[in-house]
């Protein structure tokens, strides 16, 4: 079970990561009307060697005027007794509990390191042979195939409007986007902002609870990683086609007794996926880690920030 996890976060999970500057002013403010997919890959250079799911997200920037309810993060006015960060506004101000602090950041150096000396290297030789175009498509692929828990969680609150738009869109990527390798909904403007069960569980004012890094995953909040273990479980694939969840006297495309065919089917999609947001972003954030004199504080604060904006809309 361990090893399937494991497994399962190389794939990422819909919106975990963080961004190094927060200005407004900024592309890669959480505010921003940049697309999740460029958000998310700048995310995956600042955080861990495991990419965000929803790096391949198609997330439409949501209105202001329609703030989720039950919102649990709440904004506080900056402290006068923190460092001034010129790029935070006093809206963008979130609470950092990280009681875990030693742990995560010896964490987060081990998932730099293995970005810097094992992923960076295949990504920069992937993109060599492989042509932006098709890169897109696969990050497309990836995006399309992972509806069933981004449809659910708009159902768990209450979004019928935005579960319609899921189901849409996936019927349309898949039918005439062959397979969702093209986004075909997008095109035609039928988009709708990506959810997963930590939102859902803050629209129900579940606390976020502690600041977390593991090795070989994206950063999560106790909540948050809580949401991404349930996201597994809501994900069809997992238990109907590749089952890395079996359940008694329920079938599967591959049965549960080929477990070798689910293992390498689901080993070499969550090594294309990595790869393939890893090459996409190869020239996002050059230099930052240089010119950051605390980049894990940098990293930690924009991710919290953009987890409290997705809970509050």
């Amino acid at each position: 079970m361990l090893l399937w996890l494991v497994l399962a976060s190389l794939s990422g999970c819909a919106d975990h990561g963080a961004l190094l500057r927060t200005d407004a002013a900024s592309p890669f403010h959480p505010s921003s009307g940049l697309p999740a997919r460029e958000w998310d890959g700048a995310i995956l250079l600042m955080t861990s060697a495991a990419h965000p799911v929803t790096a391949a997200a198609q997330q439409a920037p949501a209105s202001p005027e329609s703030p989720k309810a039950g919102k649990t993060d709440q904004v506080d006015e900056h402290d006068a007794d923190e460092p001034y960060d010129p790029f935070a506004s006093p809206q963008d101000v979130v609470e950092e509990y990280d009681p875990w602090e030693p742990f995560n950041v010896f964490m987060f150096e081990v998932n730099r390191k293995i970005d810097k000396y094992a992923l960076k290297p295949i990504a920069k030789a992937y993109n060599a042979v492989l042509p932006d175009d098709v890169q897109r498509g696969v990050q497309n692929f990836f995006h399309n195939i992972r509806t069933g828990p981004r449809l659910f969680n708009n159902l768990f609150q209450g979004k019928l409007r935005g579960a319609g738009i899921e189901l849409g869109r996936f019927a349309l990527n898949t039918t005439f986007g062959l397979g969702g390798f093209f986004d075909v909904a997008k095109h035609m403007e039928i988009d709708t902002p990506d959810e997963d069960f930590g939102q859902t569980l803050g629209y129900y004012n579940v606390q976020q609870g502690p600041y977390l890094v593991l090795p070989l995953f994206p950063p999560f909040t106790v909540r948050d990683f809580t949401g991404y273990l349930m996201d597994l479980a809501l994900d069809p694939i997992n238990w109907l086609v590749f089952p890395i969840i079996e359940i008694e006297n329920v079938p599967s495309l591959v049965a549960h007794k080929n477990r070798m065919t689910t293992t390498i089917v689901q080993l070499g999609s969550r090594a294309t996926f990595i790869v393939n947001e890893r090459s996409r972003n190869l020239e996002t954030f050059e230099g930052v880690e240089e010119s950051t004199i605390d980049l894990y504080s940098a990293v930690r604060n924009a991710y919290l920030q953009k987890r409290a904006k997705l809970v509050r809309e």
